[in-house]
């Protein structure tokens, strides 16, 4: 059993053993150790000095000093890990061989000198001990993770939950280093800074346009794309309110069907044309306003867009962003409901017996509603609403597990609930199984519409059992996603922080180069009387 030795005055819980040197009946006091080397070791002598230890039997036990604190530790505690450090001690012939093993030998003592940290090695002394390696509370998994490594210890003794723990931070670790090789490749993709007038401008719009934290040009930017996004939101919003409809109606015999004003064959010239001419009888004063808001709105995202796009870099990389392909599904509706509406539509009978503004009907409608992604733009401002994106793309293999789990209970609860509504003879709402699945999903979301209800006694124990299953399935995953969230989310406001104290620090630095070019220009100046006012 290994029997550690405690400093004078360090915290309690090290045995303590007086000196039992020949010599120290004769001395006035304990003997003092060598000077203190390392880190570890000074630390222990600022708490309390170090009390003389007995020479150890190097044939039955080994006396350890690991940062300050003694260890009298038997070989046959070893004997199980031959391949440690402590265990390569045993072997050594000569000074030379042990000094490659430890950091100081005292061969007076006999003792063994490690300037590494003694609460690492307190847990790796208890493992040897009780056969139990266990992390303390407060203690950082990685540099236990370095101590085991030169100790010699297998990472595998880790107990279980030590060890998931161990592995949790490591694929941490490799993700943000993939991360940092990934932002060092585009920052040695990017071009040099250009000193001409045409680089200092392309710098300055791209932080505009990108950062919102780089200036008062960069946070008015970010301001009025927001507002023009809630603007456009209002727009769309009160383009289907009843009332405007109703007036639309009867004004210019508009169809507007799903809410959305769409020109009928009585309507010339079409809605877009209010923008290019006060409206005539065509068109609402209402309509031709909202038509108004929503050009300044689109010309603003497109002018935005346009930006984006010149200050972009790698032209083909920007094509590929996620909210630069929904920007264009945004804008494009508007330009296509003008292409379309602005067509001539004389010959607009087609064979099939329906006119031409019938057949485009549903595509213009379906391309006005796009106009609600205007709201994803929101995500280029939003810190929540990229958290969001990122615990999407992080947490794939949990939603496709919680929709693995929905199918198969959806299989399993339609068919039962069919055939219990069927056996008793009240056959209403569930006619066949695929009807069924709407029902199965409504219950187990615990959503509950109640158009379809099972009225006999063995389809209401079908559906109590699947709104059980449902709060179970959805349970499973829940946990995994939040904490994923919480992570993207305290990630991605560490980079903001970051990139907020890079471009103070280049603030600094920048102000700093020009308090010293005018020091060096000052000094260039002969010092000496001054000119007369006469010569001035």
């Amino acid at each position: 059993m290994p029997m550690p030795f405690r400093a004078r005055g360090l915290p309690p819980g090290h045995g303590h053993r007086t000196s039992c040197s020949p010599l120290s009946p004769l001395l006035p006091g304990p003997l003092q150790p060598p000077p203190a080397k390392g880190l570890y070791y000074r630390r222990a002598r600022q708490v309390g000095a170090l009390d003389a230890s007995p020479a150890a039997d190097l044939k039955k036990e080994i006396l350890v000093n690991v940062g300050g604190r003694r260890y009298v530790l038997p070989w046959s505690t070893l004997d199980d890990f031959p391949l440690s450090r402590l265990s390569k001690l045993r072997l050594c012939r000569n000074h030379e061989e042990i000094s490659q093993l430890c950091d100081d030998y005292d061969e007076d003592n006999q003792e063994f000198f490690f300037d590494r940290s003694p609460s690492a090695f307190g847990m790796i002394v208890s493992f040897l001990a009780a056969g139990r390696l266990a992390l303390l509370r407060g203690t950082c998994v990685l540099s236990f993770r370095e101590e085991l490594a030169y100790w010699g210890i297998e990472e595998a003794h880790l107990e279980k939950c030590c060890l998931r723990e161990l592995l949790r931070k490591l694929e941490e670790l490799a993700e943000l280093r993939q991360q940092e090789t990934l932002h060092l490749r585009q920052e040695a993709r990017r071009p040099s800074g250009d000193p001409s007038r045409w680089g200092v401008f392309m710098h300055w719009l791209r932080e505009t346009v990108e950062n919102p934290h780089s200036g008062l040009p960069g946070k008015v930017f970010a301001c009025l794309s927001i507002l023009f996004v809630a603007t456009t939101a209002v727009s769309l919003c009160v383009s289907t309110m009843p009332d405007l409809r109703a007036e639309e109606d009867k004004i210019q015999g508009v169809t507007s069907r799903h809410g959305f004003f769409l020109p009928s064959q009585r309507c010339r010239p079409p809605l877009s044309s209010c923008i290019l001419s006060p409206p005539q009888g065509e068109c609402s004063q209402k309509c031709y306003y909202i038509f108004i808001v929503e050009t300044v709105c689109v010309a603003w995202f497109s002018l935005e867009f346009c930006l984006r796009f010149v200050q972009a870099q790698n032209k083909c990389e920007f094509f590929q962003g996620p909210l630069n392909i929904i920007d264009i599904l945004a804008i494009s509706p508007y330009y296509v409901s003008l292409a379309v509406s602005g067509e001539p539509r004389e010959d607009g009978e087609r064979p099939g017996g329906g006119s031409y503004l019938e057949k485009v009907g549903l595509a213009l409608r379906v391309l006005r509603a796009l106009r609600i992604l205007y709201v994803m733009r929101l995500a280029r401002h939003s810190l929540g609403l990229q958290s969001l994106g990122l615990t999407v793309r992080r947490c794939t293999r949990e939603f496709g597990l919680l929709l693995l789990f929905l199918c198969v209970a959806v299989t399993l609860f339609s068919p039962l609930v069919y055939v219990a509504e069927n056996e008793s003879g009240r056959v209403l709402e569930f006619t066949s199984i695929p009807a069924s699945y709407w029902w199965a999903v409504i219950s187990m979301t615990t959503v509950g519409y109640g158009d379809m209800v099972p009225r006999s006694v063995p389809g209401q124990m079908v559906a109590l059992s699947s709104i059980l299953s449902g709060i179970l399935i959805m349970a499973f995953p829940a946990t995994s996603i939040f904490h994923t969230f919480s992570h993207s989310y305290l990630e991605l406001k560490k980079e903001q922080e970051q990139l907020q104290a890079r471009l103070r620090h280049l603030q600094h630095a920048a102000t700093a180069s020009e308090h010293e070019l005018l020091g060096d220009v000052d000094d260039l100046v002969p010092e000496g009387p001054s000119l007369p006012t006469n010569y001035i």
